[in-house]
């Protein structure tokens, strides 16, 4: 896969439909990187231009949940500076891309964290907020289309409460995997949290703990070959060994638009074929 090192990546086919500006994230970065390889190959593929700029880092989200105020600001003004530059370069930008929800509830919020702060900052950051986007947002836009057969694979869809509750995006999410041929179940109670929630895993383990065994079970009761969802905070908290296989919906989007296998789908594959011979 291509690596998200600071740098641009070319539209293929040599005709630029767009031009966007990649959020790397820190904790994706490190868990599962293929999660933005996925979202470049996939989006060069659809002819929009990557950039992935030197001096943005962490959005600020978990310090910001934990009310550590000056560090999430200082970690939300270096990118605020950064992707202004892009902006404001010759090329522009359409969209701040951002694959973790988590994370792009927070950056969707930049115009809000500050309101307050002297301008031309405070003008800044309302003017980055208002171009940031899911990548099911931009991915919608700028028209995703499959070019594979369909996977035969039901997908058990798991709403991440800072994509449905936070950025009010419920169906794009789904539309998307429903277009490139997956059937999709939601589980019951699917408002309910997974319990990862930022850092509340970490600081309440008992609670989160409970809310995982219940989503998982709400979950298993699809009978579905895997789970997807658009936060790396969820695909963490709900992947076991011993359960359904975890994957980010990009990945599954990128695979059948011509992109790699995602090892979770080989794993659900996999598990397919031994029920089958059970069945036998």
């Amino acid at each position: 896969g291509r690596s998200a090192l600071p740098q641009v990546h070319r539209a293929e086919g040599g005709k630029r439909r767009g031009r966007v500006a990649l959020l790397t994230g820190c904790a994706q970065q490190v868990l599962a990187p293929s999660i933005n390889e996925a979202t470049i190959r996939l989006l060069t593929r659809m002819g929009v231009e990557v950039v992935v700029t030197r001096e943005q880092g962490c959005c600020g989200a978990l310090d910001h949940h934990m009310g550590h105020h000056d560090p999430a600001m200082a970690l939300a003004r270096a990118n605020i500076e950064a992707w202004t530059r892009e902006m404001d370069g010759e090329d522009g930008l359409d969209a701040v891309v951002v694959n973790a929800s988590g994370c792009g509830t927070t950056v969707k919020d930049y115009g809000h964290m500050f309101r307050n702060e002297p301008s031309p900052l405070a003008e800044r950051a309302k003017r980055v907020a208002s171009i940031a986007m899911d990548v099911s947002e931009v991915l919608t836009r700028f028209g995703y289309e499959p070019t594979r057969p369909a996977p035969g694979l039901t997908v058990a869809y798991q709403a991440a409460c800072s994509l449905q509750h936070g950025q009010k995006l419920t169906g794009v999410p789904k539309a998307l995997l429903l277009k490139a041929g997956f059937a999709v179940k939601e589980p019951r109670e699917a408002h309910l949290c997974c319990g990862s929630a930022g850092t509340y895993n970490v600081l309440q383990p008992e609670i989160a703990g409970r809310l995982r065994e219940r989503k998982l079970e709400n979950i298993g009761r699809t009978g579905a070959d895997l789970i997807a969802s658009g936060n790396i905070g969820c695909l963490t908290q709900l992947s076991d060994d011993a359960g359904l296989p975890t994957v980010h919906s990009v990945e599954l989007l990128d695979w059948m638009a011509g992109g790699p296998e995602p090892g979770a789908v080989a794993a659900a594959r996999k598990r397919q074929a031994a029920a089958l011979r059970g069945a036998a």
